[in-house]
């Protein structure tokens, strides 16, 4: 009794969750066709006219609906971080993980009711498969982070050397700039969006300076915001902006091998656990197995 009872509660929360998502995509369809009766408007255009998966705007109304219609700061940041540079990220990303606490609670609930284990055993189970699923976005964001982060820090002095050098050649920061662009595409997708976006709002009458800044808020790497710095002290007390990023690259290069010695030095402590575990017990058996079976057929014909 007590498992059906479960079972139905979490049914429950799961239709009136996918019911709320069918009433919220009616109202938004209702509200385009009054708006297209009212003659045209300057409202924003709809998740349709905007190239937007109906799926992604079921989840950002969702999103918006438990969060309040507003979102933190820190989170928008933090999917900036991993690339997810869209006004609706964070609603898609609350209802996303909303969507995945109720499916991971149904789906244990549904599962684990015939089972014969005891009730609070049941209800621990479904509310960690619920924990687990809802906490899944957290994870795929933060690695998503770590891999881009790396990924232009890698890079990074790559390019900061073709601009030096174009910049030697006689090129202007700009024009430098959008040569770099253009080469950085073959050697780092994250890299190549981000120059790519600054420049954009350099075109768009942002001043450079600025524009590297946002770029290195929306990137969280220490040495894009020291670009920045660099740039801002050059221009003001002008010396020549070649000789600064040459000495720039220089300096990411060498720090860029600090972090591959520091990295090489971790392996044989990150080996420690599978040899234990894997490695050892095996060299264990072929070592000391023949002795000990042996030394087993002694023991019993003595």
């Amino acid at each position: 009794m007590e498992d059906a009872l479960m079972v139905a509660a979490i049914v429950f929360a799961g239709v009136l969750v996918v019911g709320g998502a069918v009433l919220a995509i009616v109202a938004s369809r209702r509200r385009i066709i009054r708006q297209r009766l009212q003659g045209p408007t300057l409202a924003r255009p709809s998740a349709e006219k905007a190239g937007e998966h109906p799926l992604l705007s079921v989840l950002n109304r969702i999103g918006m609906t438990v969060s309040g219609g507003a979102s933190s700061r820190t989170l928008a940041e933090r999917l900036a971080h991993a690339g997810y540079f869209g006004r609706s990220a964070p609603g898609v990303y609350l209802g996303l993980k909303l969507l995945l606490l109720v499916a991971g609670l149904a789906g244990a609930a549904v599962l684990l009711a015939p089972t014969s284990l005891t009730m609070p055993l049941k209800s621990v189970m479904v509310a960690a498969a619920g924990l687990l699923l809802f906490f899944a976005p957290n994870v795929v964001v933060e690695l998503r982070w770590r891999h881009r982060r790396e990924e232009i820090r890698r890079h990074f002095p790559d390019a900061i050397d073709l601009l030096e050098i174009c910049i030697s050649a006689g090129m202007g920061l700009d024009m430098a700039w959008n040569l770099v662009v253009q080469e950085v595409r073959y050697i780092g997708q994250g890299l190549r969006d981000e120059m790519a976006l600054t420049d954009l709002e350099v075109h768009l009458g942002v001043p450079r300076m600025i524009a590297i800044k946002h770029m290195a808020e929306r990137t969280g790497i220490q040495e894009i915001s020291s670009l920045a710095t660099m740039m801002v002290q050059t221009e003001r007390f002008g010396t020549s902006i070649a000789d600064a990023l040459r000495t720039f690259a220089d300096a990411m290069r060498e720090d860029r091998s600090l972090r591959a010695q520091e990295a090489a030095e971790k392996t044989a402590v990150k080996l420690t656990f599978p040899l234990v575990v894997f490695i050892f017990p095996a060299v264990i058996v072929v070592l000391v197995g023949p002795a000990a079976i042996r030394l087993a057929e002694m023991i019993r014909f003595s």
